[in-house]
């Protein structure tokens, strides 16, 4: 199969942003490995990690909301093990009540930043963050204050580079003003490109690099679930968005069907498909763009990196091209707490 390679080949790297760290084309989303999903094979997740490595792959995303904590916590052996050949990511702002999993709260304030960075500092066990984002933006605090506070992070050594998620054009070149911005964390996939209109045009502009999450639309994308509700365990989160659910879900899973059309001409999976579109977003909008695609798996590793050494046809791409627009069901039951609103 295209790509899926177990011969240990590299991918290639690239600058995440002006002045950003040099990263594997492709990076790792780690929340799934200790939450938001189901239950997780620890041995499994911890041997994915370091294939992962192997494989080129050195940026790890994490952030101190998943699972209040824990998900720094579980990757904090491999990353101080390997600290010198990985970029860790994680983020601030975010907090989610364990009574009411739905409830979400927002904090951008500078004493708020100094007691979430220096909490991921001794979660992780290390001395200097690689690369911190602001997880979400709370409107209700300037953001030149928040990138402010975040800047004197940078200072005092505590963090390398800055990045910021879920945030509109304006407030990104708002936020550049203050401090440079080495990369944009925002849902980008076949499924959602809003982004598109406004924020990637900024970003590749000033010189942002793009770190999409979600590339695979949560799994969707691959084929692996049509209905959340009757296929996935109950503590998996994806049971509450709409895209996965009712009739929603069934409108979405015919989507795929040139994804399927096209994985095969490829010999090829369609999640391999899905990752190569968004791969050759980079070329195609001048900026450069790292996928973080979650796992636990050593063999889903080895597909997704993959799918970074094929080449879509323009054939290929005038298929996929009007999927987004087709599909039902918004990205989150919630989305004020994402950059939709204020774009």
């Amino acid at each position: 199969m295209t790509g899926v390679s177990k011969t240990g080949k590299k991918i290639e790297t690239v600058e995440l942003g002006t002045g950003g760290p040099q990263v594997g084309v492709q990076g790792l989303g780690c929340m799934g490995m200790s939450f938001a999903y189901g239950p997780t094979d620890t041995d499994e997740a911890r041997a994915t990690l370091e294939r992962a490595l192997e494989l080129g792959v050195t940026l790890f995303d994490t952030a101190d909301v998943y699972g209040m904590g824990e998900n720094e916590k579980f990757i904090a052996p491999f990353l101080q093990a390997h600290r010198d050949e990985v970029v860790v990511a994680t983020k601030f702002a975010l907090s989610i009540d364990p009574a009411e999993p739905t409830k979400r709260t927002i904090r951008n304030d500078r004493p708020y930043i100094r007691q979430s960075v220096e909490g991921s500092l001794r979660r992780l066990g290390i001395d200097e963050i690689d690369l911190y984002y602001m997880h979400r933006r709370d409107v209700h605090v300037p953001i030149e204050e928040t990138v402010g506070a975040m800047a004197e992070l940078v200072a005092e050594g505590k963090v390398k580079h800055l990045g910021l998620s879920e945030v509109t054009a304006s407030e990104l070149r708002a936020a550049q003003a203050v401090h440079p911005i080495a990369a944009l964390q925002s849902e980008w996939s076949l499924f959602s490109r809003d982004i598109e209109e406004g924020v990637v045009p900024a970003a590749a502009e000033l010189g942002v690099g793009l770190v999409p999450y979600s590339p695979l639309g949560r799994g969707f994308l691959t084929g692996a679930f049509v209905n959340a509700d009757k296929e996935l365990a109950s503590d998996d989160f994806r049971r509450q968005q709409p895209r996965f659910t009712g009739d929603n879900a069934a409108a979405n899973a015919a989507l795929l069907e040139p994804v399927r059309t096209i994985a095969a001409a490829h010999d090829a999976t369609p999640g391999q498909i899905a990752l190569a579109w968004l791969q050759q977003q980079a070329a195609a909008r001048g900026l450069a763009v790292v996928p973080i695609p979650g796992t636990r798996k050593r063999t889903r590793v080895e597909e997704n990196t993959g799918a970074t050494r094929i080449r879509l046809t323009d054939h290929d791409l005038a298929l996929l091209e009007p999927i987004a627009g087709k599909v039902a069901g918004a990205r989150y039951a919630d989305m004020t707490f994402t950059s939709a609103g204020r774009e």
